[in-house]
């Protein structure tokens, strides 16, 4: 079996794949107070709970957005399952060409989301990852990641709005009835929901007509499911999408 996580800046999102098949996907916090044994032990008690032995692990692989907490985790998987995991980063093979100003500087869960839809979709392709940033990831008809956006993310926004004015709420982001909505509430989904969609087909318009050609989309990311429906354009939602491209990454990187 193998063990995949992807550490956000809010959830580490971790997988066990049997194969090609996903065992388990489950999410533990992002915590920068946590110990390496800290981690160690919320690991141990969630394969536990899922009856999963650790001595049948074979490999692990990790990505990774907070540094600081990168030695941490690593030591945490080591002490769980006895395998000191991969690290997704400069030097890790993928198969894309990375051509941005600097390489080294490229996150690794867009590089990781781009591998996944790579193999999913072919290339081009335009991925959408909405998180604790919503970001958007280009790879063009010769395979190459070319760069692409960030802006904050939907619940960091909403959340920023919450703390930073007297009378908004925070709110679930749902998609309301109406766009135009009647009530706090349903103005602040609106808002959350449909706007977003709308600045994923504004974006996706403008990255066509940059590119010169069409390229399928892919959402993915945790409030993707609730966006992608209300979009204009056509979108793929696929919530697995990292999971899957750290599966591949380790594939392409195993000795």
């Amino acid at each position: 079996m193998l063990l995949v996580l992807d550490m956000g800046n809010t959830n580490i999102t971790l997988g066990v794949f049997e194969g090609d098949k996903l065992l388990l996907q489950s999410r533990i916090a992002t915590d920068r107070t946590k110990m390496e044994d800290q981690y160690a032990v919320e690991l141990m008690d969630l394969l536990r709970l899922y009856k999963l032995e650790v001595t049948a692990f074979t490999g692990a692989i990790l990505s990774s957005v907070v540094p600081p907490l990168n030695h941490a985790l690593c030591g945490a998987v080591k002490k769980a399952t006895g395998l000191t995991p991969l690290l997704v980063g400069p030097g890790t093979k993928t198969g894309l060409n990375i051509r941005i100003d600097n390489p080294a500087t490229l996150g690794a869960d867009l590089l990781v989301g781009a591998v996944a839809a790579v193999d999913a979709v072919g290339y081009p392709c335009i991925v959408w990852d909405l998180g604790t940033a919503t970001t958007v990831s280009v790879v063009d008809k010769d395979g190459a990641y070319r760069g692409g956006a960030i802006m904050p993310g939907i619940q960091t926004a909403l959340s920023a709005l919450a703390s930073g004015t007297s009378l908004l709420p925070q709110i679930s982001v749902d998609a309301p009835d109406k766009v135009i909505g009647s009530n706090t509430i349903s103005c602040l989904q609106s808002g959350a929901v449909y706007g977003n969609a709308a600045l994923i087909d504004g974006m996706n318009t403008r990255i066509v007509e940059e590119l010169g050609y069409d390229a399928p989309v892919v959402v993915t990311g945790g409030l993707g499911r609730e966006i992608a429906p209300q979009c204009r354009s056509q979108v793929q939602y696929m919530g697995e999408l990292l999971l899957d491209g750290l599966r591949l990454i380790y594939e392409k990187n195993k000795k």
